[in-house]
């Protein structure tokens, strides 16, 4: 089993249309977007139409304007909304199938790493919605020794 990477990527396209900004205030295209990420823009289609649904993007058709632009600013879109946009579900899963209700541990796991679970996944989230995209952004050019 692998981690989902979908919010790093997520973030990692906001952050490419951030820079955009920054210098020509252009709609920027998923080929661009692709070519930082080092993926296909397939790929980089599929996540911007999430983003765009979730209205923290916007997309201009066409094949020489064309492109993405965030929304709205990035101090307004939050790492949790970013997550939201791109994952469903809870962070963590219980059992796929239902565990023996014979066996005392079959019988209490499910309520007790739901417990865990759930108390984990709300202090996750509250982290998430205490970070912006902005400050994201800002890091990156730190670390990428960008002026």
């Amino acid at each position: 089993m692998s981690a989902n990477s979908q919010s790093t990527i997520a973030l990692h396209i906001l952050s490419r249309i951030r820079y955009e900004a920054d210098r020509t205030d252009a709609y920027i295209s998923s080929e661009v977007i692709a070519r930082s990420v080092n993926t296909n823009p397939v790929f980089i289609r599929r996540i911007l139409s999430a983003l765009n649904k979730s209205g923290l993007v916007q997309v201009r058709r066409g094949s020489v304007n064309g492109g993405w632009k965030l929304a709205k600013e990035a101090s307004d879109i939050t790492l949790l909304c970013v997550y939201d946009a791109v994952n469903g579900g809870p962070l963590q899963e219980l059992h796929h199938s239902e565990p023996n209700d014979n066996c005392p541990v079959g019988r209490g796991i499910k309520p007790t790493l739901k417990m865990y679970y759930d108390r984990a996944e709300q202090a996750f989230r509250n982290e998430l919605a205490a970070t912006t995209l902005e400050e994201v952004y800002q890091e990156i050019m730190i670390n990428a020794q960008v002026q």
